[in-house]
């Protein structure tokens, strides 16, 4: 079994029971999902799909979930999981409007289960690869298709939602192209950011093991493997992780081996970047270059000239670079860990620089969402907000106890209670950092604007001690998880249930 508490017993023992026990479950046989609600797959999810947009044209794909030796460079090798073979996995590129069928086979270790989700695309609810809320875990040896139209242009990716496989090499991207295409560019580069610890150190289920003990039984523990004392971050408001990982990734790549992409100076660049990391915020940076920040997210801002950006776990940013002549280190820092990842840009000759190498630029204007608009066409009309929810995030990690509203999020759980919304509805989320670390906080299937005309976005960063609200309309009806982005967090427990009333 992937995990070690009750949560993943569910997703595990739902993917045994398959389907059945999901329909009970969501047609009020007590829980959170209860009587009342509309179901992931009922009419009137069925509804709105129908009024999307489709091309017609279905890409169809095969994504085999098994255990795969990693080469990360430099001699690196880990025993993994990954989707075909490598980590990230293949780019997957749609146009606006195509379906996408893919086919999950499942063909990880003996009673292994396992799910995709499809994280920032505002999918058809039963579509959305949430194991007890949207459908049955896949069990090892069994396949699942994933179907729905990709209706919003944008930079996004996708990786399992059971656990915390998130922190194994199960993800890759997942590009919707705009045919109308308003921005004017040479090339792309998809720049991919990890934490890596698995099968180097141990796996995320043995840092999960340990850090769900908490810093009081730790501390007097010296033999502690994973647990990260002393990350301190003034950007991210104070501590900045949990975890210790051996390296930091950019496309699948260590900084002494490193990704390259070769151009010719001149060129502009489009790079869409990605943190598909579990525990680290990353700053970013491409050397002897200013970044044009385009999008967040998905969706467009208006434009931002910068030096770096600060890119929380399952966030994403698009930014237009033109291309200096020589060879230029893109460098990710891990915010508050003292460590890097790298990758080249190559247009002219020259030696590459040190695994070890921080361009300036890493200190010079530091660009986070919070500071971003929305462009004028994506924002959200001005109209009377409906409901208020305030969404406490709470716990430590005195004893590792994670949670919205004090309590711990488990589908087993019938006195969870689940934010509770209605189609049409303008909704306002208050996320009330009670804790002293950074949450970046991920709502399914929808996007949310940031204040009443900051960047719309899918998954924000909360500072400790402060309150972030965000905005939404309710128009894509089911049962969507809202949680912390941090792996180890969501494990833990910091996670929500936004249910549409039928």
């Amino acid at each position: 079994m992937n995990s070690i508490n009750r949560r993943s017993a569910l997703l595990a023992g739902l993917g045994i029971a398959g389907a059945g026990a999901l329909a009970a479950c969501a047609t009020g046989s007590g829980g959170p999902v209860s009587l009342g609600l509309v179901s992931p797959s009922g009419s009137a999810v069925a509804a709105v799909e129908n009024k999307r947009k489709g091309t017609g044209r279905t890409r169809q794909v095969t994504l085999t979930a098994a255990r795969a030796v990693l080469d990360l460079g430099a001699g690196i090798k880990a025993d993994s999981w990954a989707f075909n073979g490598r980590t990230p996995g293949k780019e997957l590129r749609l146009s606006v409007g195509d379906t996408l069928a893919a086919e999950l086979s499942n063909q990880l270790p003996d009673r292994t289960t396992t799910s995709i989700h499809w994280h920032g695309i505002a999918l058809r609810g039963d579509m959305d690869g949430v194991p007890a809320v949207t459908q049955a875990a896949v069990r090892a040896g069994r396949n699942f298709t994933y179907r729905f139209i990709t209706d919003t242009p944008g930079t996004y990716f996708f990786h399992p939602h059971v656990g915390v496989q998130l922190d194994r090499g199960l993800y890759a991207p997942l590009i919707v192209e705009d045919p109308k295409e308003p921005l004017s560019y040479d090339d792309e580069w998809v720049v991919v950011l990890d934490d890596w610890v698995d099968g180097v150190t141990g796996t995320p289920d043995e840092v999960f093991a340990e850090v769900k003990q908490g810093m009081n039984m730790n501390m007097g523990d010296m033999s502690m493997r994973f647990m990260l004392m002393g990350a301190r971050s003034t950007l991210l408001g104070g501590d900045a992780g949990d975890v210790k990982y051996p390296y930091h990734l950019i496309n699948g790549r260590v900084p002494a081996d490193p990704d390259a992409y070769t151009g010719k100076p001149g060129r502009r660049v489009r790079l869409r970047v990605i943190n598909a990391g579990s525990d680290t915020a990353y700053r970013v940076a491409l050397s002897g270059h200013k970044m044009t920040v385009t999008h967040t997210d998905g969706f467009p801002i208006r434009h931002q000239e910068v030096d770096a950006l600060l890119v929380g776990m399952g966030e994403r940013y698009d930014v237009l670079v033109t291309l200096g002549d020589g060879v230029f280190p893109l460098v990710a820092l891990a915010e508050g860990k003292d460590m890097t990842g790298m990758a080249l840009v190559r247009t002219g000759s020259g030696a590459a620089p040190a695994p070890t190498v921080r361009p300036r630029e890493l200190d010079g204007m530091i660009m986070s969402a919070s500071q971003l608009k929305a462009a004028d066409d994506v924002r959200l009309p001005s109209r009377k907000t409906d409901q208020v929810h305030r969404i406490e995030l709470t716990g430590g990690m005195t004893k590792y106890d994670w949670a919205i509203n004090g309590k711990r999020f488990d589908m087993n759980d019938p006195t969870a209670t689940p934010i509770l919304v209605e189609q049409g509805q303008r909704v306002r989320l208050d996320f009330v950092n009670t804790t002293t670390m950074w949450h970046p906080m991920h709502l399914h299937g929808h996007t949310y604007q940031l204040g009443s005309g900051g960047a719309r976005k899918d998954t924000t960063i909360v500072p400790p001690k402060k309150t972030v609200s965000v905005f939404f309309d309710a128009d894509n009806p089911g049962q969507w998880m809202l949680h912390c982005h941090n792996a180890y967090h969501g494990e833990a427990g910091m996670i929500g249930l936004v249910a549409y009333r039928a």
